[in-house]
């Protein structure tokens, strides 16, 4: 199931030992360089890059951190999806790492250390060990809000390419059963359609709105061009939008105007067709109040009542800050 695990992603910055910081670069102690920030006891690194990273590319800095003073670890949960490309969300608090050898898990500082009756798969690359990208899977859907382990399975599905019946067989075969309603709510949800964190939050937040379930990514051939909705509701004629993660260029303002240029070109082509658009963002969506706003307005009634319970879970994830 894991064959197609890519490499593992490197430091976002450069990591400096204590030591080596003050031999080689400065003869200044770096806790008391005011350029350096300390990422970890003893690893620092500069404060201008730490200050340039999104808040999961410094989780991903400082599970490089960790990995410089111990080089034998193994990655586990949010520390090995960050490792994996698969999505993490905000600043994930903890450090996670599996020991096979232990009866129970601990937490000591920023580190919680799992360990599991039925073992974990490793993946190596350059050195550096984590947990298969199926078992990380399932270990994150157990202890994520719902919405949050979607968009897990998801990627992991479009990225890694898993398939969701080998998915269902490690589930199956392991003796945990901290949080099984999650893992097989996710499952049965699971789809490598979705294109990003914003589209996967998205369709948990539609479902629980009580809103139809969409069609995805349905091509539209109009005047001579296809275009792709995110989510589209054909018998009433309403497309929905999620502007997702990022979508647009933080570092290339030119780049981000002519996305929006063409965004607009495509929406505009989409209502001289007869579609109503619905558009909202991320925010919008684990808000839920924007999105349900969004689909509300373009005229998409309800078709069963909603989960308030599980609305309340949308924009909110206890393990990150």
């Amino acid at each position: 199931m894991d064959a197609t695990n890519a490499a593992l992603r490197i430091c976002p910055a450069p990591l400096f030992a204590s030591a080596e910081e003050q031999s080689v670069v400065s003869a200044v102690h770096p806790s008391r360089d005011r350029t350096l920030i300390r990422v970890r006891a003893g690893v620092y690194t500069p404060r201008s890059a730490w200050e340039a990273l999104l808040p999961w590319d410094r989780y991903l800095l400082r599970v490089h951190a960790y990995r410089l003073i111990r080089p034998d670890a193994v990655f586990s949960h949010e520390s090995a999806a960050t490792l994996s490309g698969l999505p993490t969300f905000g600043h994930p608090r903890k450090i996670h790492i599996f020991d096979g050898r232990r009866t129970r898990s601990l937490s000591y500082g920023d580190v919680t250390v799992h360990t599991s009756a039925d073992g974990r798969r490793i993946h190596e690359d350059a050195g550096m060990r984590i947990t298969s990208v199926g078992d990380t899977v399932l270990d994150l859907l157990r202890v994520l809000p719902p919405a949050f382990g979607l968009a897990v399975v998801d990627a992991a599905m479009r990225d890694a390419h898993l398939d969701r019946d080998d998915l269902w067989d490690l589930a199956g075969r392991q003796r945990n059963a901290h949080g099984r309603r999650r893992v097989e709510w996710a499952l049965r949800r699971g789809t490598g359609l979705a294109e990003s964190v914003g589209e996967s939050v998205s369709r948990a937040v539609i479902e629980w709105c009580g809103y139809p379930t969409p069609e995805l990514q349905v091509e539209h051939l109009i005047e001579g061009r296809t275009f792709r909705s995110d989510f589209c509701w054909p018998e009433e004629r309403i497309i929905g939008e999620s502007d997702g993660w990022l979508k647009y260029s933080a570092t290339d303002p030119s780049a981000a105007a002519e996305a929006l240029r063409a965004e607009k070109r495509r929406e505009d082509a989409l209502r001289r067709a007869g579609w109503t658009v619905a558009r909202w963002d991320y925010k919008g969506a684990i808000g839920v109040d924007g999105l349900r706003a969004a689909l509300s307005a373009a005229g998409l009634s309800p078709a069963h009542r909603g989960a308030l319970a599980a609305l309340r879970t949308a924009g909110r994830n206890p393990r990150s800050t």
